[in-house]
């Protein structure tokens, strides 16, 4: 298959994955009604969002980690129809075949590197590892190394910081054999002990903290009888979304970045620890294809800047975006509730008016 195929292919199967300390990818198997993806991409969360091609952003379940193989196991979501893809035999790969990266490094999703297996049994830890060229970014973490069959052979794990694309990738062997040991144990919420292998579930964990097998001290991924709350300024930004109705839970998008739907627009909340402000950035429609319509439209901009409390209409390439910011200090919870408030009802308002009076299209989405 050409890499282009394999794209096409892998679409709909690659998801993104994100919780409130970062974001990452993952992929479905169909073999095993399973998403595959990194055990530090849901670092110790029992619950994380995912969002893909053929549905929206929704909450998955984690049901199995594996801190020595950095693997993870979520629920696939309910009633989608996802395509199947096949796991690859690690043994027929060699030095120098042709494989392909898909990922979301840095937010830009479904990205696609290609490049050649460096040395298929590299040692580190005690594990093999598949050395490839093909540039892995942070972001790329959990998403399917796939070979010239449209097989997956590996995951991606991890990059040497510093070095010339050098990505590391888990062959497909260990993966098959953590899905074969979890099977049976659908529904559990299972972590295999990092020090002998055991497969430690919620039946078998001795004093709720023990590797049965070894004695290690272990973590399942369960869901807390109380959430952990945000704090500082990302607290307070919680609390002024669920005021407004949303779920935060969905709404997080890594790391002091959250994005909702108000009607037809899409806002990204995001808090700048730098510049102690916080910006909300509302993505309306984009600008009309009818060049006669373009200057009447910054007109308008320009008129409805000097109206708008606190809010400024801006052209961001082909984007008209509607944006309020805060400094944290000056935000209250009260205070920050109305103004974001303010900002979800006038983006949803400009999003329908600009398309019907100035011929604006709709926004494009990286889906």
């Amino acid at each position: 298959m050409d890499p282009q195929q394999i794209i096409e292919q892998y679409q709909k199967a690659i998801i993104q994955i994100a919780t409130a300390g970062g974001t990452g990818t993952g992929f479905y198997v169909k073999e095993f009604d399973l998403i595959v993806t990194n055990d530090h991409v849901v670092a110790d969360n029992a619950e994380v969002t995912i969002a893909g091609k053929a549905f929206d952003k929704a909450l998955s379940r984690v049901w199995y980690t594996d801190r020595k193989h950095d693997l993870a196991f979520l629920q696939a979501p309910l009633n989608i129809e996802l395509p199947e893809i096949r796991l690859g035999r690690y043994e027929e790969m060699k030095d120098g075949d042709a494989v392909v990266a898909i990922g979301h490094p840095y937010g830009l999703n479904y990205t696609a590197t290609q490049g050649v297996i460096s040395k298929v049994d590299r040692i580190r830890d005690g594990l093999k590892f598949i050395q490839i060229d093909a540039a892995i970014n942070p972001g790329n973490s959990g998403g399917p190394l796939v070979n010239n069959k449209g097989e997956v052979i590996g995951v991606n794990s991890f990059i040497i910081r510093g070095g010339d694309n050098l990505g590391f990738a888990l062959p497909v062997n260990y993966l098959r054999d953590a899905l074969q040991m979890y099977l049976p144990n659908r529904g559990q919420a299972s972590t295999r002990c990092f020090s002998c292998g055991y497969l430690v579930t919620t039946v078998n964990i001795d004093s709720k903290k023990y590797c049965p097998s070894c004695g290690t001290e272990v973590k399942l991924p369960e869901i807390p009888e109380k959430e952990v709350e945000a704090v500082g300024a990302a607290k307070k930004i919680e609390e002024i979304l669920k005021e407004l109705g949303k779920d935060v839970r969905l709404a997080r998008d890594g790391i002091n970045t959250w994005s909702v739907k108000e009607g037809s627009a899409k806002i990204k909340v995001t808090y700048n620890v730098e510049n102690f402000f916080i910006a909300g950035d509302a993505y309306l429609c984009q600008m009309p294809a009818d060049a006669t319509k373009i200057k009447p439209l910054y007109q308008f901009l320009l008129q409805e800047n000097y109206r708008t409390n606190g809010l400024v209409l801006s052209c961001v390439k082909q984007n008209i975006v509607l944006s309020r910011i805060i400094y944290d200090l000056d935000m209250s919870k009260e205070g920050g509730a109305e103004a974001f408030r303010h900002l979800f009802k006038q983006a949803d308002y400009y999003d329908d008016f600009l398309k019907t009076e100035y011929s604006c299209t709709d926004r494009l989405e990286e889906l």
